[in-house]
């Protein structure tokens, strides 16, 4: 049915396309004969390009509807991101807190430690200070004794005993 109607069409343009004698004005067919025209060629084009920009108006709208997915998908990781730094704020803030009394915890048992260490050296210092003081006395005994006893071939009173050993001790 077509190829019937596109060969009426051409005979029809070859018909009204001719000069014919005319003498006034062939508007009329030259009008015939775009129109003529006008339709073939939309016959022959108009459903290729009507499927054309239909394909075209899709493949847009496809490619907008991934574009949004994208959008939507990006939005969602950005929220997800957001909640994964708040969480993070939150445990850092946490943490820091936790430090600070494990930090005071291990700082107290230092000083007691420091402390319980300081007094055993005090006492250590306090019992060598009596053991070195008592070696220094049992030291000055002995040479006050032994002073005596050189000496022991004169005879000693009481007084001269007395002025030697303040002698010796001071």
């Amino acid at each position: 049915m077509s190829r019937i109607l596109v060969l009426l069409l051409m005979i029809s343009t070859y018909a009204l396309a001719s000069e014919a004698e005319h003498a006034g004005s062939d508007i009329v067919q030259r009008t015939v004969n775009f129109l003529l025209f006008a339709g073939l060629i939309w016959y022959l084009v108009g459903e290729p390009a009507k499927n054309f920009f239909a394909s075209r108006s899709q493949a847009i709208a496809d490619e907008l509807k991934k574009v949004q997915e994208k959008l939507d998908e990006s939005l969602t990781q950005k929220k997800e991101a957001l909640a994964k730094i708040s969480d993070a704020e939150k445990f850092a803030e946490e943490l820091a807190v936790s430090s600070k009394k494990e930090n005071r915890i291990l700082n107290d048992n230092i000083m007691l430690q420091c402390d319980v260490e300081l007094e055993a050296m005090v006492k250590q210092h306090a019992s060598k200070k009596n053991f070195e003081q008592r070696n220094m006395v049992r030291d000055v005994v002995e040479t006050i004794v032994a002073e005596t006893l050189d000496q022991s071939t004169e005879i000693f009173d009481r007084e001269a005993m007395a002025n030697v050993i303040l002698k010796k001790v001071a």
